[in-house]
């Protein structure tokens, strides 16, 4: 599977941002998906993730009540609909792919095998 991010920008702080990650290749639909991301000097950070169905989603406690995450598996694209975003949501926010056979918990990003580049997103205060 491979990722290929977009939609990052600059935007003021309680503005709105849509994030969309478009994969190429079969196995999308067995693949559950997840954003992270990583600001400058820290870690790379869990942000939210989709199972392969779709059916169950998990947020950061950081962005939880703010963002959503959906994907269309016919389109093969998952989203990330950013509302009421602040300063500190500024960083490189990364879409990643994480197969049904790899066990663990979905927020690790050590968990997920497919990366894609990587979108900045900056938020004015």
């Amino acid at each position: 599977v491979q990722l290929q991010a977009s939609g990052g920008g600059l935007v003021q702080a309680g503005g709105s941002l849509r994030l969309s990650c478009a994969a190429s290749g079969r196995a999308f639909s067995s693949v559950a998906m997840g954003w992270f991301r990583q600001a400058p000097g820290k870690e790379r950070e869990f942000v939210a993730a989709i199972t392969y169905t779709g059916g169950v989603t998990y947020y950061a406690d950081s962005v939880k009540g703010r963002f959503t995450i959906s994907r269309d598996n016919a389109e093969k694209t998952v989203y990330l609909q950013m509302h009421s975003l602040k300063p500190e949501d500024t960083a490189v926010y990364y879409c990643a792919g994480k197969s049904a056979a790899v066990l663990g918990d979905i927020r690790s990003p050590e968990r997920y095998g497919y990366w894609g580049q990587g979108t900045q997103v900056t938020v004015s205060s």
